[in-house]
């Protein structure tokens, strides 16, 4: 299965919740890392719609529409999924999706559905925690699809407010500094209020190296430069073997073959060279992906096909 499941605590929304700094330093007194892998668990945020050309790069439409079919506008139906990590001394959520951090406006621009709930919010409450209970928030990188989630609603006339009042937020460094100085290219990616909100915190954590004490030996960290320049990568370990949250370095299913990429990459070439890499190290290892994007598959087992290409099967 795609899940590696143990004795993972369920806890409820009120429950106390004791300082990080705590938690962190009794989980450190155990080193097997099977204990930060008791459970995974998809976590659906709010979805979207979004140009079906601009997400398949120089791929035809003749060839994308087999894969995810466009609605009258060209759109095409996105996932914006978290990864929960239940382990047996903290909870790590890997993302938080678009949330509603845009006022209706923008909310239909870019095809947010449903656009009156946050739904990763929901999503958390199934399993019966609130953002309160959540001790680290890793961000694969600040575009608004992958950490909006981690605002509150949107509301006329209020300041932006961050949830996850209890956890460490981890960002890579290079993309914090892209953040906070975005090219002209992909400005409109990032909402300026988030950097300030994260460091404002004072629970950011920069990252720049292959682990974090936040998240334990169990996470192992790879950077990419193809769609943003420092895209963190988080490679779970499990006793199934590894799990990549791939992130935008493959959004779905269908980037899995090295050729495809989207318009949004700021560098597409790059960005095959390091899928080629990372697949090639994951596929002897058993890898499996966790896809935030594909509407319909949040883990699938990497494999090769009969002509050598990449493919993800759903499991």
């Amino acid at each position: 299965g795609c899940e590696a499941r143990g004795g993972g605590r369920r806890r409820s929304a009120a429950a106390a919740t004791p300082p990080i700094r705590a938690r962190i330093a009794r989980s450190f007194t155990r080193r097997g890392t099977a204990a930060m892998t008791d459970r995974l668990v998809p976590i659906e945020g709010n979805g979207q719609r979004l140009d079906g050309g601009s997400m398949f790069g120089n791929a035809p439409r003749a060839v994308w529409e087999k894969w995810l079919p466009p609605d009258d506008l060209g759109r095409v139906r996105l996932a914006t999924r978290a990864l929960l990590l239940r382990g047996s001394d903290r909870l790590i959520l890997f993302e938080a999706g678009i949330g509603l951090c845009f006022e209706p406006k923008l909310r239909a621009r870019y095809g947010v559905t449903p656009d009156d709930r946050h739904v990763l919010l929901e999503s958390l409450a199934r399993e019966g925690l609130s953002d309160r209970d959540i001790d680290v928030v890793v961000l694969s990188h600040l575009h608004f699809d992958h950490a909006g989630g981690i605002l509150a609603e949107w509301r006329e006339g209020e300041p932006p407010r961050l949830l996850f009042p209890n956890a460490r937020f981890l960002v890579s460094r290079a993309q914090f500094e892209r953040a906070r100085h975005p090219h002209l290219r992909d400005r409109a990616s990032y909402l300026p209020e988030i950097p300030d909100l994260l460091e404002a915190s004072g629970r950011l954590e920069l990252v720049d190296g292959e682990r974090s004490d936040a998240t334990g030996p169990s996470v192992r960290f790879h950077y990419s430069e193809g769609h943003t320049p420092g895209m963190l990568l988080s490679e779970i370990e499990t006793p199934e073997g590894p799990v990549l949250f791939v992130a935008d370095l493959a959004p779905g299913r269908p980037w899995v073959h090295l050729p495809i990429t989207m318009g949004y990459d700021r560098w597409p070439e790059r960005l095959i060279d390091e899928k080629r890499e990372l697949f090639s190290s994951l596929l002897p290892r058993g890898g499996r992906l966790f896809f935030t994007h594909d509407p319909d598959t949040p883990f699938a087992r990497l494999e090769r096909d009969e002509r050598g290409r990449f493919t993800a099967n759903p499991c």
